[in-house]
């Protein structure tokens, strides 16, 4: 069965929430007394973006890029791209790049597309109040920080930012970023590539392709708060145990130096490494033993199964001709094991499907044709649904590129999902509210033209949420920074 969800390109064009403001110049309204901003906030936003014609609740839906600046609450519901402030960070919160016209304060927008609107640019004392009020985490006039509470038990979606050394923290309730965290060691983009998260919800975990350290989150404060180094090599996905006290990573290079190493989380620290006999290894799934692990060699037709307990290592034939090395075959890239452990599924991005096989026969149950180059995948036990992302699928028709597919585990019934993707990736499934994320990279000069410029080098890409029960789309594409790659959610 074949359903889809295609909206209209014309939502990609919708008006941008911080520089779609055209109106005459009205009268200035008396500031909201009740509004919740600090007073020197208030007495900015209420004055010159919560008017008429902007962001009021008159007109912030039709010419204010579905962005209500009216009070403090409203402004971290975000507006059709996104969240405009994301407290503590500076450089990516939007509301400071449309206000800004100080070169030694940060970007500047092109005069067409500053903010306010038909009004005088901010001072520098005012755009110095904005600053320094988001600097401090944007608070409300009794202090309060957005989204700080319920920290111990908030739903939150975690998606690396490959191009930024970003970690991206999105709140399940209200989809928008609540907070970045900065990742890697050096001043140079270190490419954090995978982000996990462990089974109980306390640690995210994030590795590097360009760095040489695997790093910890505390997914209660949003801070790295340990590390381990692995030294040089291309550190790509990882798998966490059940338990959450081991992590088994791959580094993603041809033999001999292709490896896979086998970490403690508490403290952190290696255990053993198999090494000579991997090549390019990349996905990883296990046993619930967390002793027989089945890693994808990215070029060939082989799945590894190394058994840690020997240990001994099998080349597995996924298409039932012999094992080979080379790209071009099947080219299995990610791989997910089902709840009970009986078979497995990967993609295969050179022949674009998905093979399903069994875990204790090493043999092929079914090969799934779906779209162009299957990347990664995730799960939803509620609704038996494993989501893949066809990063290259063609939609000239609409301007996009690529397509989401939900296969039922035990039916094998699959359904494709259209939207304004452009290059989708990252995907995580959260089954607590029934809801599904889907990261663009928009890494070509031909995606989407981003909403707004980023710090880094490259272009914005963006997130859409959907519906687990309908796969219908909530009407925004929430933009984040460059390459958003791996995501995963905090509660499973």
């Amino acid at each position: 069965m074949t359903r889809s969800t295609i909206l209209p390109s014309v939502l990609l064009g919708a008006l941008l929430f911080l520089n779609a403001c055209h109106h005459e110049k009205p009268a200035l309204p008396a500031p909201a007394p009740e509004s919740g901003y600090p007073a020197a906030v208030a007495r900015i936003v209420e004055s010159k973006c919560a008017i008429s014609g902007c962001h009021n609740a008159g007109s912030y839906q039709v010419s204010g890029g579905g962005l209500l600046l009216d009070t403090w609450a409203h402004l971290f519901d975000g507006g059709n791209t996104g969240n405009c402030v994301v407290p503590y960070n500076l450089e990516n919160s939007s509301l400071l790049y449309f206000t800004n016209r100080f070169a030694d304060l940060g970007l500047i927008p092109p005069d067409n597309m500053k903010m306010p609107y038909n009004y005088p640019s901010l001072s520098r004392d005012e755009y110095l109040v904005l600053r320094d009020w988001v600097a401090a985490g944007a608070p409300d006039k009794d202090g309060n920080i957005p989204f700080a509470a319920q920290a111990q038990t908030r739903q939150k979606i975690y998606l690396s930012l490959q191009g930024c050394d970003l970690i991206a923290v999105i709140d399940a309730e209200k989809k928008v970023v609540m907070r970045f965290i900065s990742v890697g060691k050096t001043a140079a983009i270190e490419n954090p590539h995978c982000v996990r998260v462990s089974p109980d919800g306390k640690f995210a975990y994030v590795s590097f392709l360009g760095g040489e350290y695997l790093q910890k989150i505390n997914t209660e404060t949003d801070e790295v708060v340990d590390e381990l180094y692995l030294g040089t090599g291309s550190w790509n996905v990882f798998q966490i145990s059940p338990d959450g006290k081991q992590i088994l990573i791959s580094d993603w290079r041809p033999q001999p130096d292709g490896k896979m190493v086998l970490v403690n989380t508490d403290p952190m620290e290696v255990v053993s490494q198999y090494t000579g006999v991997f090549s390019y290894p990349h996905g990883i799934a296990s046993n619930a033993a967390f002793n027989t692990f089945y890693i994808t060699g990215q070029y060939g037709n082989v799945v590894f199964k190394l058994n840690t307990q020997q240990p001994s290592v099998q080349q597995i034939s996924i298409d039932g001709s012999a094992p080979k090395l080379i790209a071009g075959i099947r080219d299995p890239h990610e791989i997910l094991m089902v709840p009970d452990g009986s078979k497995y599924f990967l993609t295969c991005e050179h022949s674009n499907e998905v093979r399903v096989m069994d875990a204790h026969a090493d043999t092929l149950i079914r090969a799934i044709p779906v779209g162009a180059k299957p990347q990664e995948m995730a799960i939803s036990i509620k609704r038996h649904i494993i989501f893949v992302t066809c990063m290259e699928d063609e939609m000239a028709a609409f301007g996009y590129k690529g397509a989401v597919y939900a296969i039922n585990y035990d039916s094998y019934e699959t359904t494709r999902i259209d939207g304004p993707f452009y290059q989708p990736h990252g995907v995580a499934v959260d089954d607590a509210h029934d809801q599904f994320f889907v990261a663009s990279r928009n890494a070509n000069l031909d995606g989407p033209a981003p909403h707004h410029a980023s710090t880094c080098a490259g272009r914005n890409g963006y997130y859409h949420v959907f519906d687990l029960n309908t796969f219908q789309r909530v009407q925004r594409r929430f933009e984040v920074g460059v390459e958003p790659y791996s995501a995963d959610v905090r509660f499973k």
